[in-house]
Parts: C-alpha cells; sequence; structure tokens
C-alpha cells in the first residue's frame, strides 16, 4: 500500500474513529463525549508496518475534561482506549491528549444543558421519571432505611434512579450510602454522587455529618429547588424524595415543586405511630400529590423460630384502610418489612442491607421484600 492510499485510509480512519468515540459517555454527565464536545481532534498516522495483515495508525484523540483534575478522567480514558483499540479495520495504538475546557467554552456547554434541561425537569410534560416522595408522620419509623433500600432495589432491576435527601435537619442518607465526598460542581452545575447505583444529592455532602442545619421555612424551600434544578440528574426512571417527619415547610416544598409526585407512606405496626402515619397520608387530601401506598416497617419477625411482634401488628393495614376510607381511593400496604437487626447493621456500614458486598441483590427474604414493593410501584 503506496503513501497515498495510507493517507486516504488515515482519513477512514479519523472518522470512524469519532464515530466509535460517540457510544463513550462522560461518568458524571451520562452524555456522548462528543455530544459534550470533549473531543476536540482525532488525528490518526499511519505506521510503516502491518500487524496482523491490517494497516496500522497512532491515533491522538484530543480530549478536553468540563473540570481540571476531574476524578474520573482514568475512566473516560479508559473507554476511549477500548473504543479505538477494538476498531476492526485496523491495528490502533491509541494516544490520549488531556486537557480542560476554556471556561467560554465551559459556560456554554452549560448553558446548553440548562437550557436542555428546562430547570425543574421533572415537571416537563415529557417527563418520564417516576416520583415517590418516602413519607411518615414521626420520626424513628425507619424512613431513610426504607428510601436507601427500595433505591438500591429498583437500581437492581435496571431502573436508573436517583434519591433526594429532603429530609434536611436530619438528613441519614450520606451515611446509608457510606458517601462522604462532595459532589462535582461544573460551571455551576452540580453532579450527583453515584454510590450503589443510586444517584444521590443531600445537604449532608456540604455541611458534614457533625453540623447542624438551623434554617428558616423558606430557605428550606430553597434548596429543594436548587436539588431539583442546579443538579445534573440525567433522566432517571426513579426519584425518591426522603421526606422529613411530619408535614411541615419540606413538605408544602415538595407537593408545590413536585405536584405529580406520589407519597409513600412508612409506619411501623404500633398505635402511636399509625395514627401519627395516617394523618401524614390525609395531607394529601390539601396537597396536588396522591398518596401511592403504605409500608409497614419493622413488622413481625421470628427468634428462635418463633413469631415476635416487638411492636405490635396490624399498623400498616390500618394506615391502609384509612386512607382508603377518607381519601376515596384505594392505598394498599404495598409491604410488611420484618424487624431485621441487619437493617441497621450493614446501613451503619454505608450500604443498603439488600445488597451483598459486590453490590449485587442478595438472596435473602428482605431484599425480596423490597423487590416485590418496587415490582408494584411500577404497576399503574
Amino acid at each position: 500500500m503506496n503513501s497515498t492510499d495510507l493517507t486516504a485510509l488515515a482519513r477512514v480512519v479519523e472518522h470512524d474513529i469519532k464515530n466509535r468515540l460517540s457510544a463513550v459517555k462522560d461518568p458524571e454527565l451520562g452524555r456522548s463525549i462528543t455530544d459534550l464536545g470533549m473531543v476536540t481532534d482525532v488525528k490518526a498516522v499511519a505506521r510503516d508496518a502491518f500487524v496482523s495483515g491490517k494497516p496500522a495508525f497512532d491515533v491522538t484523540v484530543c480530549l478536553e475534561l468540563t473540570a481540571e483534575g476531574c476524578p474520573l478522567t482514568q475512566t473516560i480514558i479508559d473507554n476511549i482506549d477500548k473504543a479505538t483499540v477494538s476498531y476492526p479495520a485496523a491495528a490502533i495504538v491509541p494516544h490520549i491528549d488531556v486537557s480542560s475546557m476554556s471556561k467560554e467554552k465551559l459556560a456554554s456547554l452549560v448553558s446548553r444543558l440548562r437550557a436542555e434541561r428546562n430547570a425543574n425537569p421533572f415537571n416537563r410534560e415529557d417527563s418520564k421519571t417516576r416520583i415517590f416522595a418516602v413519607a411518615s408522620g414521626k420520626g424513628g419509623v425507619g424512613k431513610s432505611s426504607v428510601t436507601a433500600n427500595l433505591a438500591a432495589a429498583f437500581a437492581s432491576m435496571g431502573k436508573k434512579t436517583a434519591v433526594i435527601d429532603a429530609d434536611i435537619y436530619g438528613f441519614s442518607i450520606p451515611g446509608l450510602f457510606g458517601v462522604s465526598q462532595q459532589p462535582s460542581n461544573v460551571g455551576g452545575m452540580l453532579i450527583p454522587i453515584e454510590k450503589w447505583g443510586v444517584r444521590l444529592m443531600s445537604i449532608g455532602m456540604f455541611a458534614g455529618a457533625d453540623k447542624p442545619i438551623l434554617w428558616r421555612g423558606p430557605r428550606l424551600a430553597r434548596s429543594l429547588e436548587q436539588f431539583l434544578s442546579d443538579v445534573w440528574w440525567d433522566e432517571p426512571d426513579i426519584l425518591l424524595l426522603d421526606m422529613a417527619p411530619g408535614t411541615g415547610d419540606m413538605t408544602l416544598a415538595v407537593a408545590q415543586a413536585l405536584p405529580n409526585a406520589q407519597m409513600l407512606i412508612v409506619t411501623t405496626p404500633q398505635l402511636s405511630a399509625w395514627q401519627i402515619a395516617a394523618r401524614a397520608g390525609l395531607a394529601s387530601l390539601q396537597l396536588p400529590v396522591s398518596v401511592r401506598g403504605v409500608i409497614e416497617n419493622m413488622s413481625a419477625t421470628k427468634i428462635n423460630g418463633q413469631r415476635t411482634s416487638l411492636f405490635g401488628e396490624g399498623g400498616g393495614q390500618k394506615v391502609s384502610d384509612v386512607l382508603t376510607e377518607k381519601l376515596g381511593v384505594s392505598v394498599p400496604l404495598l409491604g410488611q418489612i420484618p424487624f431485621d437487626p441487619s437493617v441497621r447493621e450493614i446501613g451503619e456500614t454505608g450500604r443498603p442491607a439488600v445488597l451483598n458486598e459486590q453490590g449485587s441483590l442478595s438472596d435473602s427474604p428482605l431484599a425480596q421484600t423490597f423487590i416485590n414493593i418496587a415490582q408494584s410501584l411500577l404497576e399503574d
């Protein structure tokens, strides 16, 4: 093959490699690196020798990162390497030239992404995200652990899942998922932390686990607006909100910002819990949100082979019955989660209890209970 033929083939290789790189996504933004303008040039130079009967090329990919020192740089480079060396028509030796976007280019990119997202993306008419606000009338019923394990169950089913920690004063989500770092900031747009297959955002990622939050109502509402509008969520299938106990400012803010949300009422079996949980569900009479169902946590369990009801029985069904009667629509009992010390023990290590150490769904009855709840929530 003469030099003219190799030069012509090099142009073909450059074109083909650019197309192959369109399948490589930025791990944080979830978009093609070519669509984001991160690939500024691809240059192929022919080598003298053939490899396995195919012409060989040195291919230089010029990559501009959205942020200098991006922690996922190596992931992007590895994926570019895979896309280039697997090119079937030639033997490719990849070289990645890494730099950072200019402030002007980054600002233009962020502006475009914000325009596409149109402020709160979950209120768009074409939004397909199912939104569930996990609520309770009082604290201590396991609302946050239910949120974390339900999110992990959805993710294990292949659903793109996100969680907003809307319990500003009592944030628990970072600890339950083992997250201690702050989200990345791309030109003023926050990138949620992904852990155990779930994208997460919480004020606890900024405030620190040992710092109290002393905010009045308007600032609480503003924090929710920022979590919705200033975060790149990349169109999740499922959005779960871990709500604060009761029916205060944050409940009103969620109802106003996300009128298409459905409430999941969490209760424990005893009288003092289910009566308050029912009142939380009845708040939907005055709000634009609906109640999707009830989850009973800390239900009866077996101790030494004997069924034991540490917190009584029947609370979840009673909440279901009360809400069905008062709201005039079916509010089913979606599931009963047995009292299980492993939920706390595993959760305190920073892993939802439905997952094993490898991050896959465990084969425990607890995991199956959450899968059953998740599947019923997807049914209309």
